[in-house]
């Protein structure tokens, strides 16, 4: 699957923003091996399964990761995450046609 962040400006800050933190890039980075589960991804990110949350909804958000709920066989709900495919290409021109579409609204007088 290939990602076009071009879509939309608001899609494109998305994008930037879960990739301008180096604990998401590490996140991706151990997701980049296999889906895990959550409490390991926790483990092997070294931090709080709270703050993980926050850092994967970000990335849900921007389309990189996706989630799973599974029973165990013990009957425990268990939550995995594993990356979606993804590639980005992007240009001057494409930032351009993204601007336009932001929902940001512009301030007054610049």
């Amino acid at each position: 699957m290939k990602n076009n962040p071009s879509q939309n400006g608001d899609e494109l800050l998305a994008l930037f923003e879960a990739l301008s933190n180096p604990h998401r890039l590490n996140i991706i980075s151990i997701l980049s091996v296999g889906r895990q589960y959550v409490s390991q991804l926790a483990r092997d990110a070294e931090m709080s399964r709270p703050l993980l949350y926050m850092h994967l909804k970000k990335l849900e958000q921007a389309s990189i990761v996706k989630s799973e709920m599974e029973l165990s066989d013990d009957g425990k709900a268990m939550k995995y995450y594993e990356l979606i495919p993804f590639e980005f290409q992007i240009n001057q021109e494409m930032i351009s046609e993204a601007v336009k579409t932001l929902s940001i609204k512009k301030k007054e007088g610049k």
